[in-house]
């Protein structure tokens, strides 16, 4: 009990540290107050405590930090997606792998525009991203590829060199720079790993294998209608384009395990559980001597597996409940069992 009143006492304090315009404040009492009203719990006279509101503020203003950065990237993401295929691919006759490659492939072979046919290909990928990832997922993909097709329509990008070797190792590397802000603002440029994700459920094989197989098939087939030379070229943009991927994800793979140190543990907890439906592990443990020097003994430590494209909601989270919890985060090959998969294919 003292150690939960010690807590909520520097919480307090803590959030009590940020000041509101009292415009603000109106707005998150009426805010306060119609959820009351609509609980039917409410009661005019009622007041709010400094805490409170500044909580509520505290969370407003995460939620806008990170939508904001979110955007950013995504729109990050689409000029250097959009400036490697103006710039390099285009030009030059090249194709990627991917719904990228499909779409740059289906272009060269029968004229019709790449800005529709980037539309048009993703959209039952899109579908069933809405399905594993959720609505917001699917929100953000859909501005980020629109955005990546309207970029390269309307936009003029100089043509930067017509030397092959340098158009595949430059123009892989601004499409997979695209490509990696945009997942790391929480959405996709490419469906290609939602569909991977997806069969891999169903046939067993791991994320990464089917990437491989279905570029594979891609490249196989610009190898047919191209030329050798074309394909090779191709293959070389693949792999420049994977390597920026991971180099801008950090070197994330599909899976990433985090283990969250935090004495908001509950409520960490019913986060994940609740609003990410992720499976959780609980750890009894004890904690050394921390930064407010003192030392805590049997805690819980929680850990948990998300798919990479979930990191950006679950850090905002713990960014919302405990701004000064302890987040490890580590790569994962692949994974079996448990609640990952069983929630991501619903």
């Amino acid at each position: 009990m003292i150690f939960k009143s010690l807590i909520k006492k520097n919480l307090s304090n803590h959030y009590s540290n940020y000041k509101m315009n009292p415009l603000i404040q109106y707005i998150l009492i009426n805010r306060l107050s119609s959820k009351n009203i609509k609980g039917k719990n409410w009661n005019y006279n009622r007041s709010y405590s400094k805490y409170s509101l500044a909580k509520k503020y505290k969370d407003i203003r995460t939620l806008i930090y990170s939508q904001t950065k979110n955007v950013i990237l995504i729109l990050l993401g689409m000029l250097s997606a959009s400036f490697g295929l103006r710039s390099f691919l285009l030009p030059n006759s090249l194709i990627d792998g991917g719904v990228t490659g499909i779409s740059l492939l289906t272009s060269a072979i029968t004229g019709i525009s790449l800005s529709l046919l980037l539309i048009i290909i993703n959209i039952p990928f899109i579908l069933l991203g809405l399905k594993q990832a959720g609505k917001e997922f699917a929100l953000k993909s859909i501005i980020a590829i629109g955005g990546l097709a309207l970029f390269v329509y309307i936009i003029d990008f100089p043509i930067i060199t017509n030397d092959k070797l340098l158009v595949a190792v430059f123009g892989g590397f601004f499409l997979g720079a695209g490509i990696g802000l945009t997942i790391r603002g929480g959405g996709v440029l490419d469906g290609t790993e939602i569909l991977a994700i997806f069969l891999s459920r169903k046939i067993g094989a791991t994320v990464g294998d089917i990437i491989l197989i279905i570029n594979i098939i891609i490249f196989s087939f610009a190898a047919w209608l191209l030329g050798i030379e074309t394909a090779l070229y191709s293959v070389l943009i693949y792999l420049s384009a994977s390597k920026t991927v991971d180099f801008f994800l950090e070197g994330i793979d599909e899976f990433t395990g985090v283990t969250i140190i935090t004495h908001r543990t509950e409520t960490m907890r019913m986060m994940i559980t609740n609003k990410l439906k992720k499976g959780v592990t609980i750890y009894k443990g004890s904690r050394g001597f921390g930064k407010r020097g003192e030392v805590i003994r049997d805690m819980d430590i929680i850990f948990t597996v998300v798919t990479r494209l979930e990191i950006s909601k679950l850090t905002t989270e713990i960014e919302r409940i405990d701004p000064d919890a302890f987040v490890v985060m580590s790569s994962i090959k692949d994974i079996r069992g448990g609640m990952v998969r069983k929630h991501l294919m619903k």
